[in-house]
């Protein structure tokens, strides 16, 4: 079973502080999750953000380059959750670890490796270059596998 959901209408949202103030842009919004965590991802700087909420204070906990969809095959856009996640996914040619569903075929994961998962075949970030899937670091991408439970808020624009 996927568990996806887009959870709020994206148009309902101020965007005016998300590429310049992310801290802003949540406080605005009165954004929340269903955790103690939010993840967001920022396609045109290409960075995606975690945050950690304490004392009802969301603190960013890490801010990480990721790359994006290519023009051809973008990454869409929206107020999303966690779903299931997967140790690896993948094909005969390429695979990615610690993969986290968003909806449809859109995952957050770690840098392209071979079939094996042995062999980094494209670790290139901060570009848009993927079919539209968030990729990470594998660490970065392990981090969210290991700590942010499923139907924690995602905001990608």
């Amino acid at each position: 079973m996927k568990i996806h959901s887009k959870l709020r209408d994206n148009n309902s949202l101020n965007y005016k502080k998300f590429n310049t103030n992310m801290s802003q842009f949540i406080n605005d919004n009165n954004i929340t999750s269903s955790t103690n965590y939010l993840i967001i991802t920022s396609i045109k700087n290409k960075f995606t953000y975690i945050y950690e909420k304490n004392n009802n204070v969301w603190n960013l906990l890490f801010k990480w380059s990721c790359t994006v969809g290519k023009p051809t095959t973008p990454t869409i856009k929206g107020v999303f959750s966690v779903g299931v996640k997967y140790p690896a996914i993948g094909d005969n040619n390429s695979s990615a670890k610690y993969a986290i569903h968003i909806i449809e075929e859109y995952y957050y994961h770690s840098i392209i490796y071979d079939a094996t998962g042995m062999h980094i075949k494209d670790d290139r970030l901060g570009l848009a270059i993927s079919h539209g899937c968030i990729r990470l670091y594998t660490s970065s991408a392990k981090w969210i596998y290991d700590n942010v439970p499923s139907g924690t808020t995602i905001i990608i624009n």
